[in-house]
């Protein structure tokens, strides 16, 4: 692998210790995946949260002297003072963790967006820009939807290259590596952002492999949120850091460009039958409820307008949690959308995630979602859900049961 001048002197210390600390790693990986260079990222987003591995690692690197010389974006944890005062006590250690952490990365010099969707506001990239992406959610959204290139970072490589400004050159950075192996036939009806969560999850169960695929037979453009549910479930029932879209995606004019001219590696075709299977399978059966969580990945400010639609002045008879970032929260106030939903009885929260140990309250209970990914993260916590479409989730958490 080679290294600059400039980049040997890093990896050397004289650049200070968090610099050679980061460098040691990034070189390290580099080496693993056949980097033959490293290269200069646009951007950075650390998928940090309220955790005591992110606080050692980010702790240590501030210890070291380490200061971010491109600010990362950073992914959410909890907003403690909000749960204490609307759920429940957050336990004083996991407050003390939470605080540490973000005042760790704030001293690192990252931008505490505390959001998983950087994509969609502050952290948005260009077509061919070169990121250090991690967050399950973001790196196929930046690589597939936009055309940046981005590796399926850790939260610990992220700021590594955040530190040090660099990142080694392989896999999804290279244009070789980004082309179709796969060919994805998808004869299901798409009527709404829900039909993508579905299709994300119903691809892995039947190829679930390293290679990019591509989709063919979706003729209408997703809208934002179809496209970010699309790209969570692929990368949480499977390991999708990128795909093409025929005619809609930027790498994918047609066919024969999204797969570089060859003959697909393999042939999966996705009907409505596949899309009966998922539901059988992880949505669950109608019945009561006793919450409701949303936004995972957090929701956007149209999703927060459709759920005003659907209330029309209607109240929720059980616990509804919407969550995204503060910048959203802050427009959804502006909107008026905020007055309506907490006189529904409901909560639009910031700065927090599903997959945090906050939800203890709803532990052994059942919840409705529109999202799969929320279901994987809060099952191994003990909470049950089931899944429907956004509208039908909201009118479950008004009538207190899903009916059907």
């Amino acid at each position: 692998m080679f290294l600059t001048e400039k980049q040997q002197d890093m990896l050397a210390g004289k650049y200070g210790e968090a610099v050679a600390y980061s460098m040691k790693i990034q070189v390290g990986m580099g080496r693993i995946f056949n980097a033959t260079r490293m290269v200069v990222p646009g951007r950075v987003h650390v998928a940090m949260g309220g955790c005591m591995a992110d606080y050692w690692f980010a702790n240590k690197m501030l210890n070291l002297g380490g200061k971010c010389v491109i600010s990362p974006t950073t992914n959410p944890s909890m907003d403690f003072c909000y749960l204490n005062k609307h759920l429940a006590k957050i336990p004083d250690d996991w407050e003390d963790i939470v605080r540490k952490t973000n005042d760790a990365y704030t001293k690192l010099g990252a931008t505490m967006t505390l959001s998983c969707t950087p994509y969609l506001q502050q952290n948005v990239p260009a077509f061919g820009e070169i990121l250090a992406f991690s967050e399950s959610s973001a790196t196929p959204y930046v690589n597939s939807v936009y055309g940046a290139r981005s590796n399926r970072e850790s939260s610990q490589s992220a700021l590594c290259a955040a530190i040090t400004g660099l990142v080694p050159e392989y896999g999804l950075l290279l244009e070789e590596n980004r082309k179709a192996e796969i060919l994805v036939e998808v004869q299901a009806d798409l009527n709404d952002d829900f039909d993508y969560q579905l299709l994300g999850w119903s691809y892995p169960l039947k190829y679930n492999g390293p290679e990019i695929p591509v989709f063919s037979g979706i003729e209408k453009r997703p809208n934002p949120e179809g496209f970010m549910n699309f790209g969570a479930q692929l990368n949480t029932s499977g390991a999708v850091a990128m795909y093409h879209i025929e005619g809609i995606t930027p790498e994918a004019p047609d066919l024969k460009t999204a797969l570089n001219g060859k003959e697909p590696k393999s042939r999966v075709v996705i009907t409505n039958k596949d899309f009966d299977d998922v539901k059988n399978k992880i949505c669950g059966e109608p019945g009561k409820i006793d919450f409701a969580l949303f936004g995972c990945p957090h929701w956007s400010l149209s999703q927060i307008a459709d759920v005003c639609k659907i209330l029309n002045g209607r109240k929720f008879v059980v616990d509804v949690w919407i969550l995204t970032s503060f910048m959203t929260k802050e427009l959804a106030a502006r909107m008026g959308y905020q007055k309506i939903i907490n006189e529904a009885g409901g909560h639009i929260l910031a700065d927090t995630c599903v997959d945090e140990p906050c939800w203890w309250p709803y532990y052994g209970k059942t919840g409705v979602s529109d999202s799969p990914k929320c279901m994987y993260y809060d099952t191994m916590r003990d909470m049950k859900f089931k899944l429907r479409s956004l509208k039908d989730s909201i009118e479950a958490a008004i009538a207190g049961e899903v009916k059907r």
